[in-house]
């Protein structure tokens, strides 16, 4: 734009110099000049930001394209993050019957959050992306999609009556991708909602908000388990991942305690129990 402007400035000068007739042509020469350049330099602009736009963090992440395997392992990085904007909440419903986290009773974890939807309600994708699965459950997830998004995560949406999405195809935020249901492992209509990085489960609830139909922010980022990074002038270390440990013939809470170096009553809250609490060889109780 600089030469524009040089030239734009030479054309005005030489405007007192020449007749009146031969000036106006000069101007006029001039104007067209500094607009020509200036829908090229516009164009240029518009090229490198459709460029730019077209480099997701998604693209760089996950270098494995597969209609399979919803949890895996990988390296996660110290820390990532994830932009919110552009969302859309996958349900319009707002009662959330299960969270994020351990489950005492059945001793499993439950990896997302189940969203109060009956049959039949429209199920929306959260963010653009692309479906990499759409499969069925028995005795798990039931009907299910999970979706990749151009933002690096993945979403899933379990326990549908139907899908309305097929395998490698691009979706908008917004767009239905499924019918609220009961299918699979399910004992009530709802919608289970994971939401992953890499393979990995974060609590959706820290990224959305369910009850008043919004995210938690521009962004998110997550941080790996034990990295330390700096948060308002302060070293700080991401809390650590649930820990758990399997019973064996012998064991007892003081033991298992003793052993992953926490106190008795840690064990006992994170799992619901009390001293008095029988405990039995398979089973599987949180320690951390």
């Amino acid at each position: 734009m600089n030469k524009v402007f040089k030239s734009f400035i030479l054309a005005i000068a030489a405007f007192a110099a020449l007749p009146c007739v031969k000036a106006q042509d000069k101007l006029v020469e001039a104007v067209a000049l500094q607009q020509q350049m200036e829908h090229v330099d516009t164009m240029d602009l518009h090229v490198m930001l459709l460029n730019e736009a077209y480099i997701i963090p998604s693209d760089e992440m996950y270098p494995v394209w597969q209609n399979s395997g919803v949890h895996y392992n990988a390296v996660l990085p110290d820390s990532f993050r994830i932009d919110l904007r552009g969302y859309v909440m996958p349900t319009t419903n707002t009662k959330i019957t299960d969270i994020f986290g351990y489950r005492p009773r059945r001793r499993r974890m439950h990896k997302g959050l189940d969203v109060k939807v009956q049959k039949g309600d429209t199920i929306y994708a959260a963010f653009d992306g692309k479906i990499r699965i759409t499969a069925y459950q028995r005795r798990g997830y039931g009907h299910y999609v999970v979706i990749r998004h151009n933002n690096g995560i993945e979403t899933l949406y379990a326990h549908l009556s139907k899908k309305l999405v097929t395998e490698n195809q691009n979706v908008k935020a917004g767009d239905p991708i499924g019918l609220g249901g009961n299918s699979g492992r399910s004992t009530g209509s709802h919608l289970h909602f994971e939401t992953l990085l890499m393979g990995k489960s974060i609590d959706p609830a820290l990224l959305f908000d369910f009850k008043n139909q919004n995210v938690t922010g521009d962004y998110y980022v997550y941080r790996k388990p034990g990295t330390r990074y700096i948060e308002k002038g302060e070293v700080k270390i991401a809390g650590p991942e649930p820990k758990f440990h399997k019973v064996r013939k012998g064991d007892t809470i003081a033991k298992i305690a003793k052993k992953h170096g926490v106190p008795q009553s840690a064990i006992f809250k994170l799992n619901g129990l009390n001293s008095r609490s029988i405990i039995r060889p398979g089973q599987s109780l949180r320690v951390q």
